[in-house]
């Protein structure tokens, strides 16, 4: 089974660890850079993410997640730290693998977090997503699926190996969405065989 690691700086980490190893793979708290070789896959989860990628910056880890060629999969603070472009061009400066500008904290503050019923491509039944101060994407470029949206705004985006969610799947019991990003994970382990 496949090895994915949680970046481990800030955020929701034990709770994508418990999804991950509750769908039979391996799961590891990420905290230095050098541990990257060694996985299959990558989580960025949620958190703040200007606290994130000064953590990242601090640690060395913001140009080996950028040349990391096996798939990343972010929520909230990293879908942010993934995407192209920040819209209002604060900091943090994200990295830039996926092709998105997004709107920090768009669906607004923590007393603003709701769960909604969402249709994703992919899954036969709805997935119940949890917003928590969630970014939303204003723009996304044309190699980049659309898998979610949300009051007009994509919530879920893939292009070629990053996957995105403004929402925090790791909340719920439903591995569902998670198990989207093992998908991609063993199809690259797969194609990096017969390479």
């Amino acid at each position: 089974m496949p090895h994915i690691g949680v970046l481990a700086l800030q955020g929701a980490v034990s709770e994508h660890i418990k999804q991950v190893e509750a769908t039979g793979c391996t799961a590891s708290r990420i905290k230095f850079p050098s541990e990257l070789a060694s996985l299959d896959g990558l989580i960025i989860p949620g958190g703040e993410s200007t606290a994130i990628k000064k953590l990242m910056d601090t640690y060395g880890f913001t140009e080996t997640i950028q040349s990391f060629q096996k798939p990343i999969f972010g929520t909230c603070a990293g879908m942010v730290l993934l995407a192209s472009k920040i819209a209002d061009d604060s900091d943090p400066e994200p990295l830039g693998l996926i092709d998105l500008v997004v709107q920090r904290n768009a669906s607004g503050r923590q007393r603003a977090s709701f769960e909604t019923s969402l249709a994703i491509k992919g899954l036969d039944e709805p997935f119940k997503a949890i917003f928590i101060r969630a970014p939303y994407c204003l723009h996304a470029g044309e190699s980049v699926v659309t898998l979610a949206d949300y009051d007009g705004h994509i919530v879920a985006a893939k292009q070629g190996r990053i996957l995105v969610s403004s929402f925090h799947p790791e909340l719920t019991d439903d591995s569902r969405f998670l198990e989207l990003f093992i998908q991609m994970v063993k199809e690259h382990c797969e194609d990096s065989d017969i390479a």
